[in-house]
């Protein structure tokens, strides 16, 4: 699936399809996916002004299939030697991952009033992130030549993913709702039965979730030197593998000292999920109009039995398998906990 044309800034972000169902932000429908409004200009931004670079690095997903984790395996990895993962300073303890590693759409969405590059500046080996789809991506990054870095996608189960996102939604959607409840209006509540109807409509931030994987699926096959593909259940089962993986991919392979003395394994340490949502900045922190513990939950495959009826969650399974039919991917299955 080749990058589309930089076309979007030509476009009236008004006048694509709206879905306002779907709290806290309204989507619109651009070039087959569904994006938060807000969002938009970023991403027309940054395919007009972003100049990737070989060495760079970009950590590309559908929202909530690790995310958080894999901004933080790869942060630690590509700064392990000005960082030891052991130091008790290090970046990851005092500071949430989404602030290690920057959101291309989103920086540029909050930086309207800058004229150029917004990334210019910072020194290589730069490790950035988005979940802007593979086909949007600006062709700079998409460059057949490799000259615009390399990609590392996590995909995730549909329903692990669906349960994920309707809990993060829900809890950011009653957190901005605050106001309105204090004022005798509180928000009216988000269900994981409306979640999932608009899911499986394709009608969720950046969704239809299964086109977001299979756009990068494709791409990973076609130009395995460029698109890493990482399934979040096989890291969970094998992370010190997956990590030297990782590295490898990025240009930064584990030594064999590195390993005999333990590196990956402290990477790994480092970035659980349990270790970090009980560092004081996730428990205590913000980004800007969210709470940092909003970011870690179980951090499990198969949490979506426990939230969805096993009819529920073969509907999706069923509609996710027809629309890929043909495709040759699959989705690992996570097993009900």
């Amino acid at each position: 699936m080749a990058a589309a044309p930089d076309d979007m800034a030509e476009l009236e972000i008004s006048s694509l399809p709206l879905e306002t169902r779907c709290p806290p932000s309204p989507l619109r429908h651009y070039s087959g996916f569904w994006f938060p409004e807000p969002i938009l200009p970023g991403v027309s931004s940054v395919r007009a002004r972003f100049s990737p670079r070989p060495s760079d690095v970009f950590l590309a997903s559908f929202p909530k299939s690790g995310t958080t984790w894999l901004k933080a395996l790869a942060f630690a990895t590509v700064h392990r030697a000005e960082h030891p993962p052991r130091a008790h300073d290090h970046p990851l303890r005092r500071r949430n991952p989404h602030d290690c590693v920057n959101y291309l759409e989103l920086t540029f969405a909050r930086s309207a009033d800058v004229h150029g590059d917004v990334f210019a500046g910072i020194p290589s080996p730069r490790v950035l992130a988005t979940h802007v789809p593979y086909s949007l991506l600006p062709a700079r990054i998409a460059a057949e030549d490799g000259s615009g870095g390399r990609i590392v996608y996590i995909c995730r189960d549909p329903k692990d993913a669906l349960v994920s996102l309707w809990f993060f939604t829900e809890k950011k959607h009653a957190a901005t709702g605050a106001a309105e409840a204090n004022a005798g209006k509180p928000p009216k509540p988000y269900t994981i039965e409306e979640a999932l109807e608009l899911f499986c409509d394709g009608r969720a931030i950046y969704g239809p979730q299964w086109h977001h994987v299979a756009g990068y699926w494709e791409a990973s096959r076609r130009r395995p030197e460029k698109v890493l593909f990482l399934r979040y259940e096989e890291m969970l089962r094998e992370p010190v593998e997956n990590v030297r993986k990782l590295a490898e991919f990025m240009g930064c392979a584990f030594t064999d000292d590195e390993v005999a003395t333990g590196m990956v394994k402290d990477i790994v340490e480092l970035c659980s999920i349990d270790a970090l949502k009980n560092l004081e900045v996730n428990k205590s922190g913000t980004q800007k109009y969210v709470k940092n513990e909003l970011f870690f939950r179980k951090g499990v495959a198969g949490d979506w039995s426990n939230h969805m009826t096993p009819a529920m969650g073969e509907r999706l399974d069923k509609i996710v398998e027809e629309a890929l039919q043909g495709s040759g991917f699959a989705f690992a299955v996570a097993e009900p906990v």
